[in-house]
């Protein structure tokens, strides 16, 4: 899915409104408009609000750089290598900015033997950014100027469908940015929506690649998804894919065990060994 075909999605035909957004969100977007730049509500604050559910999070999408973001909020601060965000802080509430991102040039990224990107610092349009996106349901864009929902991946079908479907070729995403496998997980446990065949065929065979992310990141990440208030769905997930072996290769290796040996016992029980 590398086509974008855009689908206005007006103000009449969908619940999202300013009056449920984060004030401090809206105060983001609307000093960026001041200055001249476009900025959307993107991502989970839409996702949620059209499942009718409260947004956690409020992620701005905008054209305006990071260092022109930054600029503009005394109150903010840059982060990351791989992709520069800034985060705008409110008392206790962080608002994430993020310029467009681009499709990259050979020569403009940095990819690891295994293809995941360690550098893409690449600016783009609106549309090029909804590509560049990990899964549909959380590509589309509220414009708080004119109040429609811009989709240009084909979103609100899969969110309507409960369906987890990664944008473009599932191995290549995931080896991209193999964390994408665990929040492919965590998005269908939360939401109890299904993972789309495609998505969901690549992860096996693609595991062991979570072995090449930061320690940091993966406790960040096995945070979020024994946190989500799913944590047996998770676990079940995560031993059905194979992804909990390279996060607790420990406790997996006990658990194989373990089972190994109810399975002999089992057949010793019933004198079928």
């Amino acid at each position: 899915m590398s086509d974008t075909s855009l689908n206005i999605i007006s103000r009449d035909n969908h619940p999202v409104s300013r009056r449920l957004l984060s004030p401090s969100a809206l105060k983001v977007m609307q000093r960026l408009h001041d200055h001249g730049y476009k900025a959307y509500l993107v991502g989970g604050g839409v996702r949620d609000i059209l499942l009718n559910q409260q947004p956690k999070d409020f992620d701005i999408s905008t054209n305006a750089h990071p260092e022109q973001v930054h600029a503009l909020f005394k109150n903010s601060r840059l982060i990351g290598r791989r992709f520069k965000l800034v985060h705008i802080l409110f008392g206790r509430e962080t608002i994430e900015v993020a310029t467009f991102r681009g499709k990259a040039e050979e020569h403009q990224e940095k990819q690891s033997e295994h293809g995941m990107l360690l550098r893409d610092n690449v600016y783009g349009t609106i549309e090029e950014d909804a590509v560049r996106r990990d899964f549909t349901i959380n590509a589309l864009y509220y414009s708080p100027k004119d109040f429609n929902i811009y989709d240009f991946v084909n979103s609100l079908p899969d969110i309507q469908g409960k369906l987890i479907r990664l944008i473009g070729d599932p191995e290549t995403r995931y080896r991209e940015d193999p964390v994408r496998m665990l929040r492919a997980l965590r998005f269908a446990a939360k939401l109890d929506f299904r993972i789309e065949t495609n998505t969901k065929q690549a992860i096996v065979n693609l595991a062991p690649l979570l072995g090449n992310i930061s320690p940091a990141r993966l406790f960040d990440e096995v945070l979020k998804l024994f946190l989500s208030g799913k944590a047996v769905e998770i676990f079940k997930a995560l031993r059905h894919f194979k992804l909990f072996e390279p996060l607790f290769p420990s406790v997996n290796h006990t658990l194989d065990n373990n089972a190994k040996k109810a399975y002999y016992s089992s057949l010793i029980e019933h004198g079928l060994n």
